[in-house]
């Protein structure tokens, strides 16, 4: 039946080449590199570019100042854009004639929103009269207007972008005004309503490079403060990963903040021209994390980072005696689970109402995990929203004390636009608001009023796996401490509970001694046009987490569904060219249920892969395919059986030719609406 199946789909497919935080609008998928220094700036941004590839994105460019010092040519720029990736950037630059390079440029890579990839839209982008450079991520909502405006006095637009305009702006700003360039800048942007990361550089001032942001993330990375002997470089970026290769000093800007650089020194101000001074902090990220090694994409990578992510996660967390001895943890009896930045909110934690939980996409699917969790073990009452739809659609939220509704957002990235919105709105409506993401210092953990992160680790590959087995772990944690704290499970059962978890890394690390077998299943399945994926209870939302990655990074159709509802009409769809993937694990109290959804698609000639327990023996005869994982309760499956998921899709993906870690049209992180 197996060789068949591949043969008529074969026939029918191508294959196409310690540690919370406590902490008292939209942007782009685009990536912004700046660089201001001693050396020449073409080697950072294009190598800076490289590393926000995984950011999505589908055109490059950079502008560079040429000459303009003390007995140079005047200034002038070098602008040079491909649609496409950075290598067709990095083969069209000019190759070095021995001449000094420039010290001083910006560059961009641009994830389309206001007109198609082409090399006209492609940032940067000139004011009309060829002396200001732009490169800006985000959208602007009165682009229409601008335009509108810009034309009547003369301006021409070449391309269809948003960002063309605002060069327009700040040069009419700057002209009529009579402005020097920061403070022209700092006022057009005034009338820019909507998102914003911007650099800018200009050749009235070709020693000068402007950054500034509202909604959308930036930072600044200084070259070693403390050597006073050689002079100082500046690096302007929208990730952390692009400076992190040239220094681990950095500082985040806040909403309407904006630095003004020059080779002696920076200032930071706010858009209202309020002097600021700001500290400089050290990132966490290493290079290492962030390099592929030895595997072929990062995505393999990332799957098979889960386990010491696991522990990463509950490391000085979840803490526990060993067992077979008397030790307690420090300062206290038995096993506990400590967040520091949630401590002081425990008691309005385990009063409240309701938790409301904000995500999109696998941290969604996350979140409706933890539904299930912090119900069943804490006995407290979970709604799971997109947050692209809670922020619009003025839910009701009470505050009352003791009674109160509190809200979670979810994200890895922690720059998720529809996210980060919903935690604005909940604490405008006096709301407490609580983070989980991974990126420390991304814009979630300075917009919420408590929160965790996940300590994952740098997560480049666009479709997510470890962040979201680290979230279920983040909330499985929440969830123990919670029914502990409200007296929902005994001190037996949270002994018992955490013991399990502490040894989920290793089980998890067993699972990829079945890698060769989902290798040789993907052969298969590669040819599929559409997957159909199953499971109830904790596992529904795993079935929904696996079809999101097959669909995201191989382009096979697939859907997920709560095992019962397949007779309501996905059934339809069954044949013999449609896979189904049911996650059926003995632990799960619908068991037998899931065992009838088995048969009621043998008997419409479908293929069924089944994901089950190592000592469950009941599916081997029926199914196509069956992937075994560890013993664990049913409250700590997920974590488990999202794995053979992960590696599914990864194998077809990587079979029929895809892009794997930076599929078409997708971003890292989803900053636009």
């Amino acid at each position: 039946r197996l060789s068949a199946l591949a043969v008529d789909l074969g026939a029918r497919v191508a294959i196409n080449a310690g540690r919370s935080w406590a902490y008292a609008r939209l942007a782009s998928m685009c990536g912004i590199v700046a660089y201001l220094g001693p050396d020449e700036a073409i080697g950072f941004l294009v190598g800076g570019l490289k590393r926000l590839e995984y950011r999505g994105y589908d055109s490059a460019g950079v502008a560079l100042v040429h000459g303009g010092g003390p007995g140079a040519p005047p200034a002038s720029f070098e602008v040079v854009k491909r649609a496409g990736k950075v290598v067709n950037l990095e083969a069209a630059l000019a190759a070095p004639n021995g001449a000094p390079r420039p010290k001083l440029g910006i560059a961009h890579t641009r994830w389309a929103t206001h007109g198609p990839p082409t090399d006209v839209n492609a940032h940067p982008h000139l004011s009309q009269n060829g002396r200001i450079a732009v490169v800006h991520n985000g959208v602007i909502e009165n682009f229409a207007a601008l335009r509108e405006s810009l034309q009547r006095k003369g301006y021409t637009p070449v391309s269809q972008t948003d960002t063309e305009l605002f060069a327009h702006l700040v040069e009419d700003v700057q002209t009529k005004e009579k402005l020097p360039i920061d403070a022209a800048v700092r006022l057009a942007l005034t009338q820019v309503q909507g998102a914003f990361g911007i650099a800018v550089i200009s050749l009235d001032e070709p020693d000068v490079l402007i950054a500034a942001r509202r909604g959308s993330p930036l930072i600044m990375g200084v070259s070693d403060p403390s050597d006073s002997s050689a002079p100082a470089a500046y690096f302007i970026a929208s990730d952390a990963s692009a400076v992190v290769e040239h220094t681990r000093h950095v500082i985040y800007f806040e909403d309407s903040e904006m630095a003004v650089i020059r080779p002696g020194g920076y200032e930071i101000m706010t858009l209202g021209n309020v002097t600021l001074t700001r500290e400089v902090e050290q990132l966490e990220l290493s290079l290492a994390q962030i390099q592929k090694g030895s595997f072929k994409h990062f995505m393999l990578k990332e799957i098979m980072e889960q386990p010491e992510a696991l522990r990463n996660c509950m490391r000085g967390r979840l803490l526990v005696p060993a067992v077979g001895t008397d030790a307690s943890p420090p300062g206290g009896q038995g096993p506990r689970i400590c967040f520091g930045g949630l401590e002081p909110l425990m008691p309005r934690l385990a009063s409240a109402r309701r938790f409301v939980f904000c995500a999109c996409g696998t941290s969604w699917h996350a979140a409706l995990v933890g539904e299930y969790l912090i119900e069943q073990l804490a006995g407290i009452n979970v709604e799971v929203e997109y947050a692209s739809e809670f922020r619009y659609r003025n839910p009701i939220l009470q505050k009352a004390e003791g009674d109160e509704d509190i809200v979670f957002v979810v994200s890895q990235s922690g720059e998720t636009a529809d996210t980060l919105a919903a935690a604005q709105f909940a604490r405008r409506k006096g709301i407490l608001a609580i983070g989980i993401c991974n990126v420390v210092g991304s814009s979630i953990a300075r917009e919420t009023d408590a929160g965790i992160y996940l300590h994952a680790g740098p997560e480049i590959g666009v479709a997510s796996t470890k962040a979201f087995t680290a979230q279920i772990t983040c909330l499985t944690m929440l969830a123990l401490k919670l029914g502990r704290y409200r007296g929902v499970i005994s001190e037996e059962q949270f002994t018992e509970h955490v013991r399990a978890l502490v040894s989920l890394p290793d089980k998890m690390a067993l699972i990829f001694e079945q890698a060769d077998k989902i290798y040789e299943m993907s052969r298969v399945y590669r040819y599929a046009h559409n997957f159909l994926y199953l499971g109830r209870g904790y596992n529904f939302p795993v079935a929904l987490e696996g079809a999101l990655k097959l669909k995201e990074i191989s382009y096979i159709h697939a859907e997920g569904y709560a095992a019962a509802e397949m007779k309501h009409g996905p059934i339809a769809l069954i044949d013999r060219f449609m896979p189904v993937v049911v996650i059926a694990p003995r632990c799960d109290a619908t068991y037998d249920k899931l065992r009838s959804n088995i048969q009621e698609v043998l008997a419409r000639g479908g293929t069924v892969i089944a994901i089950t327990e190592t000592d469950n023996d009941d599916l081997d005869a029926e199914c196509e395919y069956v992937i075994k994982i560890p013993l664990v309760a049913d409250f700590l499956s997920p974590i488990l059986t999202v794995v053979p998921l992960q590696l599914l899709s990864y194998y077809i993906a990587d079979m029929r030719g895809c892009d794997v870690d930076q599929p078409r049209n997708l971003a890292k992180s989803v900053t636009v609406e």
